[in-house]
């Protein structure tokens, strides 16, 4: 690819450094220098220019936790708590719908989905998850992709006790194979993974230098579970299993005790929010204001869009923002600069791909966004930080670049039929459907 200069508007550095003229220079790949146009001049010969045309230059979005395939299940059970929405509908749907060519064809159609939405890093946690890779590959999406664990028969593993050799084939598949695919396990909770196989997980990600996952304590009823069989919280078994030493991050929290919040950061596990989700589920509101305060690596994800219903991380920052100030009864309780962070280099630290994406400095990932802001309710503009977590939508990212590669230009994806795309998936939703 040649080099590309993105330049014509203002730059948004991270979630702090702001430059009213801003210029990005991408080279194989990396951010070669970004900062005020000045600097620039006139651009060097055989550059590509990208004029921003007065649009925010931004690092790409992190969406640090998704189900991306659940998108053939978006609307499929709704109004439902959490242990009944999986336990009665979820769970025999994916036994009876989820295979590699369904993933990978509903993964395209969420990947479409995100990079319009301007999230140029996906978690993506879920079964048959070779599908999942050719689809964010081809997407030219980057990911961390976590083959899911978990200790009764799935799709991809029908066996349990061979789920963790499911794993280890598709880690040693993937790793080192191409700069946008970080392969990572997901063990799916501590509800559904029994001691050997979180310890056998934390083990195998532990010799390959991957990625560990897991949902933690999303609802009251795990939580309480866990003390049943255990004595313990989930955060605590973990640790008395070892597994905290390994594990990358933690997805939910919205029943951490204490103590629990202090062990994570004592142990550096990352925690992601998925606010809406958390909502829609009424599992409950993490305490935000305890996380920060105790130095923990927030991200933030959507989910999957069976219980979101959106695969949208600017819709999410501004839930999370409004739940953390009604919770805590304080309009200050997460300043809008922590929650525009977990939207970028949070997340991306939080998944195990912290210094590599999330911000636009020199040596990073050459991924980023254009934002319109050119629409009535962008106007007037006082704060970006403000703008983008309140008042920005999806809709208003204009142009998308993952990698030094144009990936979405003018709203338009570049890299898939989009329509064919939700044709395929509207076939499987047809049987769905139908039984």
């Amino acid at each position: 690819m040649p080099d590309l200069l993105v330049t014509g508007g203002p730059l948004l550095v991270d979630h702090q450094e702001f430059f009213d003229r801003g210029a990005v220079l991408i080279r194989d790949g990396l951010v070669r220098a970004a900062g005020d146009a000045a600097w620039l001049g006139t651009a060097p010969p055989g550059v590509e220019v990208l004029d921003a045309a007065g649009g925010l230059i931004m690092p790409g979005l992190v969406n640090a936790h998704c189900h991306a395939a659940m998108v053939l299940f978006r609307g499929l059970a709704d109004d439902l708590e959490l242990h009944t929405w999986l336990s009665e509908h979820i769970f025999p749907a994916e036994a009876t719908w989820v295979d590699q060519a369904m993933v990978e064809a509903c993964t395209s159609l969420a990947a479409a989905e995100m990079l319009l939405a301007g999230i140029t890093t996906v978690c993506d946690a879920y079964f048959c998850m070779d599908g999942a890779v050719a689809a964010l590959a081809a997407a030219g999406l980057r990911a961390v992709a976590a083959q899911g664990l978990i200790d009764f028969p799935a799709p991809g593993a029908p066996d349990p006790a061979q789920a963790l050799e499911v794993c280890r084939r598709f880690i040693e598949r993937w790793q080192g194979a191409g700069e946008l695919i970080t392969p990572a396990i997901f063990a799916h909770s501590t509800d559904t993974c029994s001691a050997d196989t979180l310890r056998s997980a934390a083990d195998l990600a532990g010799r390959r230098g991957c990625p560990l996952l897991i949902h933690l304590s999303e609802s009251r009823g795990s939580v309480d579970q866990c003390r049943r069989d255990h004595g313990l919280t989930p955060v605590a078994w973990l640790e008395s299993l070892g597994v905290l030493e390994t594990l990358t991050a933690g997805v939910h929290g919205v029943w951490l005790e204490p103590a629990d919040i202090e062990l994570l950061a004592r142990r550096q596990v990352g925690l992601v929010l998925c606010p809406e989700s958390n909502m829609k589920l009424a599992s409950g509101a993490a305490d935000h204001r305890a996380l920060a305060a105790a130095g923990l690596t927030l991200g933030l994800g959507t989910d999957g869009a069976a219980s979101n219903n959106n695969l949208d991380i600017l819709g999410e920052a501004a839930s999370l923002a409004r739940l953390a100030k009604v919770t805590a009864g304080d309009p200050a309780a997460l300043p809008v600069e922590l929650v525009l962070e977990t939207a970028l280099a949070g997340g991306a630290a939080a998944v195990g791909l912290g210094g590599k994406v999330g911000a636009l400095k020199p040596g990073m990932a050459g991924d980023l966004i254009v934002v319109d802001l050119a629409a009535p309710h962008l106007t007037p503009r006082y704060s970006l930080a403000s703008h983008l977590v309140y008042a920005a939508r999806a809709a208003d990212v204009r142009h998308v670049v993952v990698a030094g590669r144009r990936v979405v230009a003018d709203r338009r994806l570049l890299t898939m039929d989009v329509d064919q795309t939700m044709a395929r998936v509207r076939e499987l939703a047809a049987r769905v459907a139908g039984g």
